[in-house]
């Protein structure tokens, strides 16, 4: 049982067609005890990290992903639902930085690249022995994003290199996440999500 948790943050109903290619039972939700108790988590994220934080927020989002932390329950986050799981995210911060779920500590800044959003495919420096990147070690992602962590908080991090070099995923136990958009990702990007459902 799969569940896309539902904050407000689109591009809802194109990951769970692609979550429903590797399980039989993938629906979208905002009720705590649901997303708690499903055997799997995905918090996706498009738009601003402050945003994506009020909406996360509404539904007690990261009480949410902390209990599962606790719980031994697997959760997945994608794009900007990997950037709220870090403490914090200075995308339009003009009066501090905007504060995160808080499961990693490390900051998202501004890539430092000379054209900006980094939009379009890119290969990945996969973790050795990634679970993620099981078979699909050389392939290529689809990325939109202009911020990004630089700092990984665990050795089980995959990098990207547009400008600078970013984390471009992390595999830390119960809590994985991925920069890019793995259900826009075609091929390699299934194969990502049949790996993650697999490990559950």
């Amino acid at each position: 049982m799969i569940a896309i948790l539902d904050y407000g943050s689109g591009n809802l109903r194109s990951a769970q067609r692609a979550f429903a290619t590797a399980s039989d039972e993938v629906f979208l939700t905002s009720d705590f005890d649901t997303a708690v108790k499903a055997d799997g988590l995905v918090v996706p994220g498009v738009g601003a990290f402050a945003a994506c934080m009020q909406g996360l927020n509404a539904i007690r989002g990261g009480e949410i992903i902390r209990k599962r932390l606790e719980l031994e329950r697997p959760t997945l986050g994608i794009c900007i639902g990997m950037q709220i799981l870090f403490s914090q995210g200075l995308e339009h911060a003009q009066s501090g930085a905007h504060q995160g779920v808080g499961i990693w500590q490390g900051e998202v800044s501004k890539i430092d690249a000379p054209i900006l959003p980094h939009m379009g495919w890119n290969t990945v420096e996969s973790a050795p022995d990634s679970t993620l990147f099981k078979g699909i070690e050389n392939e290529s992602f689809y990325f939109v994003h202009s911020y990004a962590v630089k700092d990984a908080p665990t050795p089980n991090a995959t990098w990207t290199t547009y400008g600078e070099k970013f984390l471009s995923a992390i595999e830390d136990k119960y809590v994985s996440a991925t920069q890019f958009h793995p259900e826009k990702s075609g091929r390699a990007g299934l194969a990502l999500i049949k790996n993650w459902v697999k490990s559950l």
